[in-house]
C-alpha cells in the first residue's frame, strides 16, 4: 500500500488556485523531493498533508487513514518546518519532556536520532527565546525524528545550518528512509535533490508537472545534472503541449 495518496487534491483561495488536481502515490521506504517555484504550490501541498488547511477538492490519505480533520494519522508524521516557532519561555529539555508526554514516548530526553549527534543534549537549559537560527532548527529536527514517524516532512531542512550540521542531518534521513519511512522534502539545493530523491516531484502553478526519478529526468534530457536536465524537461513539455494544442 502507498504510503501517502493524494487523489485530485486541490485547494482554492477565493478565485485563486493554490493546488489542483493533484494525484500523486508515495511509496514506504522513498525520498521525495518536492521542488518548484515560488508560489508553485508546495506550502499548500505540505498544509494539506498536515492537516492544517483542508482540500477544496479531492483527497489525501496517510497509512490507509483518510485526512479529513481526525488528527490522529499525525502521530505517525514528523514535520521540520522552515521556520520554527517554540514558546519562549521554555527550555529545550522541557519541551522535549512536553513532547515526550504528549506522545507518552517514555523516552529520555537525552535519547533519541541527532540530539547528541547535533549537540541539543548540551543546550538542555537554554531558553528557546535566546536561541539562534541555526539552534532552533536543530531542536526542530530532533523533534522530527524523534517519534518513529512513518511519514516525515521536511521544509527546507538545512537552510540555517552548519556544514556539519546539514550533512549530518542528510545522513539521518537516509536512516530513517531504510526503516521505511517515506520522506518528502522540499529544497532549493539541486545538490541535495541529487543525493537524497528517489523521485522528484516538480510544482508550477498549483499543478504537479511530473513525478519522475533523477534517472528519468536525465534520461530523457540527455542532460546528466539536475540543475541543467530539470529545466531542459520543462521546456520540452511545454513545447509538446503547445504544439497538441
Amino acid at each position: 500500500m502507498a504510503r501517502v495518496i493524494f487523489e485530485n487534491t486541490g485547494k482554492q483561495y477565493g478565485a485563486m488556485w493554490a493546488l489542483r488536481g493533484l494525484h500523486a502515490r508515495f511509496e514506504p521506504g522513498e525520498t521525495v523531493s518536492v521542488i518548484g517555484p515560488n508560489g508553485s504550490g508546495k506550502t499548500t501541498l505540505i498544509k494539506c498533508l498536515l492537516g492544517l488547511v483542508h482540500p477544496s477538492t479531492g483527497s489525501i490519505q496517510v497509512n490507509g487513514q483518510p485526512v479529513n480533520g481526525d488528527p490522529a494519522y499525525r502521530h505517525q508524521v514528523g514535520h521540520m518546518p522552515q521556520i520554527s516557532r517554540f514558546p519562549n519561555e521554555l527550555k529545550i529539555g522541557q519541551l522535549i519532556d512536553l513532547m515526550d508526554d504528549i506522545r507518552s514516548s517514555g523516552m529520555d530526553r537525552a535519547q533519541g536520532p541527532l540530539v547528541k549527534e547535533l549537540g541539543v543534549d548540551a543546550m538542555m537549559d537554554k531558553r528557546l527565546g535566546t536561541l539562534s537560527g541555526g539552534q532552533r532548527q536543530k531542536v526542530s529536527a530532533v523533534l522530527a525524528f524523534r517519534y518513529a514517524p512513518t511519514v516525515l516532512v521536511l521544509d527546507e531542512p538545512t537552510a540555517g545550518l552548519d556544514p556539519l550540521s546539514a550533512e549530518l542531518l542528510l545522513a539521518a534521513v537516509r536512516d530513517i528512509k531504510r526503516s521505511g519511512c517515506t520522506v518528502l522534502i522540499t529544497s532549493h539545493l539541486m545538490e541535495e535533490v541529487e543525493a537524497l530523491a528517489d523521485r522528484v516531484a516538480y510544482l508550477q502553478e498549483g499543478r504537479l508537472q511530473f513525478l519522475l526519478s533523477p534517472e528519468e529526468i536525465t534520461g530523457a534530457t540527455g542532460l546528466q545534472r539536475l540543475s541543467k536536465a530539470i529545466p531542459a524537461l520543462l521546456t520540452r513539455n511545454a513545447k509538446a503541449h503547445v504544439e497538441s494544442v
